[in-house]
């Protein structure tokens, strides 16, 4: 075994180098300009480097050899090599935008010559903004891409592409990291990336078929280049605080304020404390990451390897996160035909969570509760006679202490992920190459919570008449596992005949098997309180047992058959088709396949001869596409029988009977999307400004919702059904301008929009179980799904509309659907309740410019949406002695001022309505860099070495009059996502870090 780990070790690790002269130089513009970077490639020695930041390079070649020096933006050059110092003048590319190329899915393509809508973002686009999820980097940067992020350390980013399309199915992109289908990319290190593609419509996402429909993202990590070791190092240390905090009342607002929702002088309005539980259960916190990365390149061998470390200490008290990464990428070249790629990544990530209703309590609980008595027990509300908080007295609220809270919270979770694969590629003959590809993932998540009841109780009444519970703590314990693989076979042709028509033709076969999937969550009582023999032994003990969920969910697998088709004709006459059919065995027999084609088509008009002498126009290009779309992630068919299992007798569960409670619909099967897409590219006044316009219709025609069974049935749970439409309209502008004004001074500007409109279209002649969600936890949902919702946006909010206050007794007022005003007693439960907008924003936006002077660098990214609505749910949550904002505290109506735009205090559970409803427009500086390269001497051990400074979130501009407008909560635009409600804030982020090159 020992051997076998020492082979497969000098396997990835121990490249073989050549000998060779020597041959040094320098590769400078037209200005005499070092260019970083450029890449020098010796044809007979076949050997390559390249350029460091001052533009030298060292390459083992011969004298007299062909050394062939290219570079991104400018032309390339073939030079003998010389024993002497050589000094290589490229000259600027007037066709930047033919050496271009896009990752499509199963190959690549120039740039030129696509006919879909693909926004590409290059490494140092994702890595400038500092952020542990990649997909957190892009916002703003892609048209057409609206990313809802938090900033909960370990949190998944909501990604929608071109408007959400569904109801209850998957609403997740599908992420292709290296040929890896997989569902988020939590697990990878942003510095390795080196590509991120976004395949947005139906023509570029059909190649995969059943799982496209929301979109694709492919990310390519790093390999290895150059010809001698390159080692890159980066680390960075910032700090974090809440962008924006909502000031509530003191203690003797809220004194007053309460006082007259009572109507008694419940509490003095003199009181010796004014807690402010924000601050009471936060923190300044701060974040690393270092990372290093190894990387070179032989005749034979090219190799990466790299290691990343995070750290975080969260805002919130006792919240920390880390996350250790380490990916190696190899390339063997075994012969002249043979290739073979080898990636590994292994992540481990650690986190103690903390419960985040903590937000929601700071907010609510009364500032004249200190966070400690002078005892030393937590604070609780209770007030005395005096009107001042007390261990004793009356209880004059139910919430608890948030500070208690966290300090009672013990939980820690772990996780590993694996990620892996082997592609070979065989060139059979010159124009058509076989590839085969395999790759594998493994993720193992383990998590505990240890809860000291007893103490927990008598934090929360001290009093010594207070039964304390039988249950002596309480310990959870969780797992989840699942392997996932992929395998795909291709065969690529590419030939050009007749100089005029080039051809590429790809065909393949694919299978994807997402293993079996484990859940098992186990909560007991009466755990030893000594952490060193915290176990479940016992649980065969019915009575120490709480809860115990054990789900495995069933592999699935995916067949799948693809081809594609790319001709263009005379440079400037595209034409691209494609088709996959898959088969799923997630579905019934007879609706297990699927087929999904897509064509596109493409006219470089500025080939064409009546543009040969057009001044400005440097390159216009028309495009546009078809194409079928699946959604496979949606909900199955129910098991059709419920059994009950409640009792234990002699270790044995008794089965209490069986019953068919569910229908079984054999034709449910995937959602089918389709769209058209057409866009124009340009570019102008000597490519200086570029850009591109896109307009779009998809519509969704069977989206799954839940149908009501007939009465008669005796069946009584819904049954999954292809009930829906979903219609999603747009149309996206991306622009950028590049200049130079001088040889040291150059900057750009760059700025994208996006609209889309999106609705429920249409509903089948069935009664559906209507979806009722957003929940605020006081008995009211904000938002519903039902035959009425046909024309309204997904996520839409469905309350009672506000009308005002009444100003003869300050009572809130709200119209009924015959448009009368009324109080909230006289409400119908739900005939008066309206649609009032909806999470989905009608329009994204993104700015960024910058400027590069001598050796520094500076640039500025900002994004914004519009039309969105949020739910204040911490505001509307409000009940008897819960604290209120100050900006309530100092103008509510009184007797005195029957004009205030705020209520008279009550103590009814608030009504849902459009009162606590508020727009979610937003504009954010998402990240401010200034950066600074130290100039570096020849031959120095260090080459390179570049000094920087990032403002993350430094400032927004908001309607909202929460914390923040920008709430992913859940993910799910029916559960909590729009809604502030146990919702971690939006921090701004101070980091100062350094790159180095050796």
């Amino acid at each position: 075994m020992r051997n076998i780990i020492f082979s497969f070790l000098a396997l990835i690790l121990l490249p073989a180098y050549m000998s060779g002269q020597v041959i040094k130089g320098k590769v400078l513009d037209k200005s005499g300009i070092g260019i970083p970077g450029a890449m020098i490639v010796a044809a007979d020695s076949k050997t390559s480097t390249d350029t460091d930041f001052e533009g030298n390079f060292s390459i083992n070649a011969k004298v007299g050899e062909v050394l062939k020096i290219s570079m991104v933006g400018f032309d390339a050059l073939s030079v003998p090599a010389t024993a002497a110092p050589m000094n290589i003048n490229l000259q600027e590319s007037k066709d930047t935008e033919l050496k271009e190329v896009v990752v499509i899915g199963y190959g690549t393509r120039k740039k030129i010559d696509n006919t879909t809508a693909i926004t590409s973002l290059k490494a140092e686009e994702i890595s400038k903004t500092k952020v542990l999820n990649a997909s957190q980097a892009i916002q703003g940067k892609a048209a057409g891409v609206q990313v809802v992020s938090s900033d909960l350390p370990g949190s998944t980013p909501s990604v929608i592409i071109r408007g959400l399309g569904t109801a209850l199915g998957g609403r997740t992109p599908l992420y292709v990291v290296d040929g890896m289908p997989t569902d988020n990319i939590n697990n990878i290190n942003t510095n390795d990336i080196t590509s991120y593609e976004i395949l947005k419509d139906a023509s570029s996402l059909a190649i995969y078929g059943t799982r496209a429909a929301n979109g694709v993202i492919i990310i390519t990590t790093k390999k290895g280049k150059g010809d001698k070791v390159l080692v890159e190092f980066e680390s960075f240390a910032g700090f974090r605080k809440p962008l924006r905090t909502v000031k509530m009342a003191g203690s003797e607002a809220y004194a007053r304020y309460s006082n007259a929702a009572l109507n008694n002088t419940t509490f003095s309005e003199n009181q010796p404390v004014n807690t402010n539980w924000l601050d009471a259960i936060t923190r300044t916190g701060s974040y690393t990451q270092n990372n290093a990365s190894i990387s070179g390149a032989t005749e034979s061998v090219k190799y990466f390897f790299s290691i990343g470390n995070y750290e975080e200490k969260a805002i919130l008290n006792g919240l920390d996160y880390s996350r250790f990464t380490f990916r190696n990428n190899n390339e063997y070249k075994i012969s002249k035909k043979l290739t073979i790629n080898q990636n590994f990544s292994f992540t481990s990530a650690n986190s103690s969570p903390k419960p985040l209703g903590a937000f929601t309590n700071a907010y609510k609980q009364s500032p004249i509760v200190p966070v400690r008595f002078a005892s030393g027990q937590y604070g609780v509300s209770f007030v005395d006679t005096n009107g001042v908080a007390s261990t004793s007295g009356s209880s004059f609220n139910n919430v608890g202490n948030p500070v208690a809270q966290l300090d009672f919270y013990d939980e820690e979770q772990r996780s590993i992920s694996l990620q892996g694969g082997l592609k070979l590629d065989y060139d059979i003959v010159k124009s058509l190459k076989f590839t085969s590809q395999f790759n594998g993932e493994y993720y193992s998540w383990k998590q505990y919570n240890f809860e000291d009841t007893r103490a927990i109780d008598i934090a929360g009444d001290p009093s010594p008449g207070n039964s304390l519970p039988t249950n002596i703590n309480e310990l959870t314990k969780g797992r989840e596992q699942y392997f996932n693989w992929n395998l795909s076979n291709y065969l690529t042709y590419n030939k050009v005949f007749n100089d005029i028509h080039d051809v590429e033709l790809t065909a393949g076969i694919e299978t994807s098997v997402k293993g079996a999937r484990e859940k098992l969550t186990i909560r007991r009582k009466n755990v030893n309180a000594n952490s060193n023999y915290w176990s479940l032994a016992g649980v065969d003990n019915v009575a120490n047992v709480i809860s115990y969920r054990d789900e495995v969910f069933n592999e699935t697998r995916l067949a799948s058959y693809f081809g594609r088709f790319q001709y263009k004709l005379m440079d400037r006459y595209l034409i691209t088709g494609t088709i996959r059919r898959d088969g799923s065995s997630n579905f019934a027999k007879d609706y297990r396949w699927g087929t999904f084609p897509a064509f596109g088509l493409g006219w470089i008009v500025t080939k064409e001869e009546f543009m040969a002498n057009v001044k400005g126009i440097d390159l216009l290009k028309l495009r546009g596409g078809w194409g079928r779309l699946g959604n496979q992630t949606v909900p199955l068919n129910n098991q059709a029988y419920a059994s009950g299992l409640s009792s234990y007798l002699g270790g044995s569960i008794l089965n209490e009977g069986t019953t068919i409670n569910s229908q079984v619909d054999p034709s449910l099967s995937w959602e089918i999307t389709e769209e058209t897409s057409v866009g124009l590219d340009f570019e102008l006044l000597n490519r200086r400004l570029k850009g591109s316009f896109d307009v779009y219709e998809k519509n969704t025609t069977n989206v799954i919702l839940n149908v009501r069974p007939y009465p008669t049935s005796g069946i009584v749970v819904a049954t999954p059904g292809h009930v829906g439409e979903v219609s999603n309209k747009g149309y996206e502008i991306a622009l950028r301008w590049d200049d130079k004004l001088t040889d040291n001074l150059s900057y750009w500007v760059g700025g994208n929009y996006s609209k889309n409109i999106n609705k429920l279209s249409g509903l089948k002649d069935f009664e559906i179980s209507p979806i009722i969600g957003g929940n605020l936890g006081n008995g009211q949902d904000t938002k519903l799904l039902n035959s009425t919702s046909v024309g309204q946006p997904l996520g839409s909010f469905y309350i009672y509309e506000f009308a005002g206050v009444d100003p003869a007794n300050g009572k809130m007022l709200y119209y009924t659907a015959s448009g009368a005003k009324v109080t909230q007693d006289a409400l119908s439960a739900t005939n008066d309740k309206k649609y009032g907008g909806s999470i989905l924003p009608k329009s994204n936006y993104g700015v960024s410019v910058g400027l590069n002077y001598k050796n520094i660098d500076f640039s500025v990214d900002g994004y914004g949406t519009g039309g969105a609505k949020v739910y204040n749910g911490k505001k509307a949550q409000r009940f008897t002695g819960e604290n209120i904002e100050q900006s309530l505290a100092i103008d509510f109506w009184s007797t005195s001022n029957t004009n205030a735009s705020n209520p008279a205090p009550f103590n009814q559970v608030p009504v849902a309505s459009t009162y606590y409803l508020e727009s979610g427009d937003f504009f954010r500086v998402n990240n401010i860099t200034l950066g600074y390269k130290v100039p570096m001497k020849e031959n120095q051990f260090l080459s390179y070495c570049r000094i920087y400074m990032n403002a993350i979130n430094p400032f927004i501009t908001q309607k909202f009059s929460g914390f923040s407008p920008e709430l992913n909560g859940d993910g799910n635009p029916y559960g909590n996502q729009g809604i502030e409600l146990d919702a971690y804030p939006t921090l701004k982020s101070f980091v100062i870090g350094a790159n180095l090159k050796f």
